[in-house]
C-alpha cells in the first residue's frame, strides 16, 4: 500500500480512472460486436442504425487515451468497409 499521501491520492485517483476507462472499452467492444454480428447476418439497415453509436464510442475511447487514434480509424475503417459490403 501506499505510503505517501500524495501516492495514496495517485492510487484513488488510477482507480476511479480504471473504472471509466473500462467501462469506455466494454461499451466500445459490445458495440463494435454488435455490429459485426448484424454484418454477418446480412442486417445492413441494423448494421447502419447501430454505427453512428459505434463511432461514438469509439471516438470517446480515443479521446480519453483507452484506444490509440490509429487504432480508433482502423476500428471505423474496417466495420464501415464490412458495412458497405453487404448487399
Amino acid at each position: 500500500m501506499p505510503v505517501t499521501k500524495s501516492a495514496q491520492k495517485a492510487l484513488r485517483q488510477s482507480r476511479r480512472r480504471r473504472t471509466f476507462n473500462l467501462r469506455r472499452l466494454t461499451k466500445m467492444r459490445s458495440l463494435v460486436k454488435r455490429a459485426k454480428d448484424l454484418v454477418k447476418e446480412g442486417k445492413k439497415a441494423e448494421a447502419l442504425k447501430i454505427l453512428p453509436k459505434t463511432y461514438q464510442a469509439i471516438d470517446k475511447a480515443a479521446k480519453r487515451g483507452v484506444i490509440k487514434k490509429n487504432t480508433a480509424s482502423r476500428k471505423k475503417s474496417r466495420l464501415t468497409k464490412a458495412i458497405e459490403k453487404i448487399k
